[in-house]
């Protein structure tokens, strides 16, 4: 479980890092990004996970996401991984949406997406190992996640799964229902096959349908978002929360698009939401 250092930056009192290693998961190198904030010497800090959407590496979030000054305030570690699998050797497609880029934090089962995007058990088990032993001040029986587009679906249906794990799950412009859109049966199909109930553990509607429970949901989504209609779909997610008693906070944001700049302005807000559930 060791790492190597890119690089590291003071901000705001403590250390903005970006590490690489060696995944057993993907079975290629992985880059991510942790920033912990200023804090005691042998204090114990939670930790919020930020899983990034389409195209983004660990970079974007790192770079334009705005979360320094909260979690030094809140005193939380905030961990940014990246979102697909890299390498030469690793299958691409030609579309922005699928392939490198596009790992939707799913485990593949289809050739040749098999082998390397295995971003679930990536995010779930092997980069979370990796900060607990390589991280000692990270307290990780206090745990939350939140993530944008592609990657709020990854943090609503991993939060989703491990209730027990995350004190607080929260969304930026998710990926509802990946069942329901074209960004979904494209990638849900390539990685998983054909058949649908293989993909309902990774879609936040089905698995609430099906019982996962958990006690409320922050989602922030932009109404001048150019995805949300052909692709979002917050509404979904509303049915599904009220038809099983999930307290959602689905806040709509008048001329907010998908950028980061929408997440640059709601980020404080969800770092504090998420510090005072992990205070509990």
């Amino acid at each position: 479980m060791s790492i190597e250092t890119i690089s590291t930056n003071t901000a705001f009192g403590g250390t903005q890092g970006v590490y690489r290693h060696a995944s057993s998961a993907t079975g290629t190198d992985m880059t991510f990004s942790v920033y912990v904030p200023p804090h005691a010497e042998g204090a114990k800090l939670p930790v919020v996970w930020y899983l990034s959407g389409l195209t983004c590496t660990h970079a974007n979030v790192t770079d334009k996401g705005g979360f320094r000054a909260a979690c030094a305030e809140h005193g939380v570690i905030f961990v940014a991984p990246d979102t697909s699998p890299r390498g030469d050797d690793v299958p691409d497609d030609e579309g922005y949406d699928f392939g490198k880029g596009a790992g939707f934090y799913v485990d593949a089962t289809q050739a040749p997406w098999a082998a390397n995007f295995r971003m679930r058990s990536y995010v779930e088990d092997e980069l979370a190992a990796l900060i607990a032993a390589q991280f000692p001040m990270a307290d990780m029986a206090r745990q939350a996640i939140t993530g944008h587009s592609m990657g709020g679906h990854g943090a609503l249906t991993i939060g989703l799964r491990n209730p027990a794990r995350f004190a607080s799950i929260s969304a930026f412009a998710p990926i509802a229902s990946p069942l329901a859109c074209g960004w979904g049966e494209k990638a849900l199909g390539g990685y998983l096959g054909p058949d649908k109930a293989a993909w309902r553990a990774y879609d936040a509607c089905a698995l609430i349908a099906d019982g996962a429970r958990v006690d409320a949901l922050l989602v922030d989504q932009g109404d001048a978002d150019q995805f949300l209609v052909e692709q979002l779909k917050p509404e979904l997610l509303r049915e599904a929360c009220a038809a099983a008693g999930i307290d959602l906070t689905l806040r709509m944001q008048p001329g907010y698009d998908h950028s980061y700049y929408f997440i640059e302005t709601f980020m404080a807000d969800h770092i504090a939401w998420h510090a005072e559930r992990l205070k509990r």
